[in-house]
């Protein structure tokens, strides 16, 4: 499973859904859809309808990969930071149930509110 403690893994900035359908494709259940993919070096982030997949590239040839799905029905709590003046990057930490906080950084220029919005209608919806 991923170290969710490490900050450094979840430095994002937004990728192509299209790149990603290939490979979270054959996982969807029935009535699941993508709305955002965000990736690191070698790492993605996939939020879909039903859940958050994480998928951590490992080995040399990146061939291996490790893919922890976090369902929206277990968060208990969520924050957003926004951007600043110095500090261009803005996070969303989410808390769940069993698993403890999980926390996603974001490259500048990104719309943490407007993505709040739509996180919030899954969590609380």
């Amino acid at each position: 499973m991923i170290d969710f403690q490490n900050g450094s893994f979840f430095k994002l900035k937004p990728g192509d859904v299209g790149d990603v359908m290939p490979i979270v494709q054959p996982m969807l259940v029935d009535g699941e859809s993508v709305f955002a993919a965000f990736q690191s070096i070698r790492d993605r982030v996939i939020f879909t309808n039903k859940r958050i997949i994480a998928i951590n590239v490992q080995g040399l040839t990146g061939k291996k990969k490790d893919f922890t799905s976090l369902p929206y029905a277990k968060i208990q709590a969520f924050s957003v930071e926004t951007a600043g003046v110095l500090d261009l990057d803005c996070e969303l930490e989410l808390y769940f149930s069993g698993l403890g906080k999980v926390k996603f950084e974001f490259v500048g220029g990104f719309d943490i509110v407007a993505f709040n919005r739509l996180i919030s209608n899954y969590v609380l919806g």
